[in-house]
């Protein structure tokens, strides 16, 4: 197995090329890029982890006039492209900028660390103190912003007034980059300061509004957000996203070079596993694996052959998107959340401009979001269920490592909602003994959960067991003491009391009444209930038996 030095959790182009880290060649995006130079502003949307923060850092590093590139770049398909690096290989004054790190519980703690990375961006370009052409006043202004003495309004003009006086001082306009550019605003909207932090990006982003010190920009986020118009205004303004075709080989792995890095680190034999957890994106007309999958399980292989796929992408997030998603659920989101999670599609419209403010102000915005996100991706077209509707995408759950995702979300949220709700009905059926009052308990909670892997017998169980986890009731289940006990036991202490549960699953509904006897039967022949006669003065016997979302309840008293 070869050793080869993969950059798991480097996004400096300059770091990875310097120390011969293993790099994809992406420099094709420079020159897609500059194919369309006239264009001042493009904005750049993709999910998290699929390489944005390289591909800028690399752009950084091409532009930039303050650095000689050419070493970092030998080797790569830019370099083939002589006239075009004689006209841009480091001409012009760069300005880089990331907003990844812009959080915070309240707008305050927030707003610190929005001027801590301007104030950090003024060191940078401390140099300008020193320049001929910058007045005084001017200097005066980039030393406060620097020192964090700067009041709000100049933090809000400070990426326009550098541009002005980068543009001054080198006598050529500035490429401007800034990268993340919408996380302030998702953390914003999480944290109900929302308001506050959007007008600080709008201010923020005057700085590609009629700038003539400006020679294009070059943005990018997860989502494009117009609803604020916080782009309104920028001239030759273009947006590419992962349904457009433009860019999309530039963000995350091909197939083509999947394969090659796993051959060129003797893996080939991954190649299935690979394609089963990290691939299954369709970006615009291009097959996409996430990159940050792909070198972190390469990675683990060669530190470890008998290495199984990981969720890395699931660990670099809480995912409170889905949770958000399944918060806001109702009957008709249930159901197609149970078609994704038994591995078909659903068929929605999906709105590419979208605001994090407007999350869920419609069941198509939540869709949409998921989409763009990466949770969800398009089926391609030829594939389809025939035509779909204008506007509309047919989605599904893209690979094994997402599906993971989805389905440790849901689980936590039902153990956790189950637990808020009203089962007092259900309870003092139980202990009862109204089996029919149980039976309409139990299918009235189970009608509210989601289910999926074709309501497998586990299901039931896990479901079962999470009503009366948490209630004050002592539960068991014989996945936990071995084959010689029922499947659930409910005991409580206080009450003198236990009920034995026996759970069937039915293939069809005409089988509920008879696996509920056999269930019955079972708990009979094997004396489930012996061992708690002597504990406690009453012990009810039911038998369950389920068929989707159906259940039927018998019971045998052992009194």
């Amino acid at each position: 197995m070869k050793n080869l030095k993969i950059p798991v959790g480097r996004s400096g182009f300059a770091d990875i090329r310097k120390n011969q880290y293993y790099f994809v060649d992406k420099s094709g995006l420079i020159e897609e890029l500059l194919r369309t130079d006239a264009t001042q502003v493009t904005l750049i949307t993709r999910p998290r982890r699929f390489g944005k923060t390289l591909g800028m850092s690399m752009l950084a590093a091409f532009f930039d006039i303050r650095i000689s590139g050419k070493e970092l770049f030998k080797g790569l398909a830019v370099l083939e492209n002589q006239e075009l690096c004689a006209a841009w290989m480091n001409r012009y004054p760069v300005l880089f900028l990331s907003f990844r790190s812009v959080d915070g519980l309240d707008f305050e703690g927030a707003y610190a660390q929005f001027a801590s990375v301007i104030a950090e961006l003024c060191k940078e370009h401390f140099y300008l103190m020193e320049s001929e052409q910058i007045n005084t006043l001017d200097k005066e202004m980039i030393y406060r912003i620097a020192s964090k003495k700067a009041g709000a309004e100049e933090v809000k003009n400070s990426l326009l007034k550098l541009t002005q006086l980068m543009a001054a001082h080198y006598g050529k306009p500035v490429i401007l980059l800034i990268d993340e550019y919408d996380v302030p605003l998702a953390k914003a909207s999480e944290k109900d300061y929302y308001p506050q932090m959007l007008d600080m990006v709008k201010g923020i982003m005057q700085v590609i509004k009629d700038n003539e010190a400006l020679k294009f920009a070059v943005i990018t986020g997860c989502l494009r957000i117009t609803k604020e118009s916080i782009f309104t205004g920028a001239n030759n303004f273009v947006s590419d996203t992962i349904s457009d075709t433009r860019l999309n080989e530039y963000f995350g792995f091909t197939q083509k070079e999947v394969n090659q890095l796993l051959r060129e680190a003797d893996l080939s034999s991954h190649e299935e596993e690979m394609r089963e957890w990290y691939d299954g994106y369709h970006f615009g007309e291009f097959d996409i694996y996430c990159p940050w999958d792909v070198v972190n399980h390469v990675n683990q292989l060669l530190l470890n052959p008998g290495a199984k796929p990981a969720g890395y992408w699931k660990n670099s997030s809480d995912n409170a998107i889905i949770r958000s998603f399944i918060d806001y659920s109702g009957d008709e989101i249930t159901k197609k959340f149970e078609s994704l999670l038994s591995g078909e599609t659903v068929i929605q419209k999906v709105e590419l401009d979208l605001s994090y403010n407007y999350l869920h102000s419609s069941q198509e915005n939540l869709w949409s979001i998921l989409y763009l996100t990466g949770y969800l991706t398009r089926v391609r077209e030829g594939k389809t269920k025939g035509k779909l509707p204008k506007g509309s995408l047919e989605l599904a759950i893209p690979n094994a490592e997402i599906m993971e995702i989805f389905e440790t979300t849901i689980s936590k949220w039902f153990e956790e909602t189950a637990r808020q709700w009203d089962r007092q009905a259900l309870f003092a059926a139980v202990w009862n003994g109204d089996a029919e009052c149980v039976t309409d308990e139990m299918t009235r909670l189970l009608r509210k959960t989601i289910s999926y892997h074709d309501y497998k017998e586990d299901f039931y169980h896990a479901f079962f067991a999470g009503i009366f986890a948490g209630a004050g009731y002592n539960v068991e289940s014989n996945r936990e003491h071995g084959e010689g006990r029922s499947d659930i036991i409910v005991q409580d202490y206080a009450g003198d009391r236990a009920a034995v549960f026996e759970v069937k699953y039915s293939n069809t509904l005409k089988e509920l009444s008879g696996d509920c006897s056999k269930a019955l039967a079972q708990i009979d022949e094997r004396m489930y209930a012996e061992e708690f006669e002597e504990d406690y003065s009453r012990v009810v016997c039911y038998g369950m038996s389920f068929y989707k979302k159906r259940c039927l309840v018998k019971k045998k008293q052992t009194e």
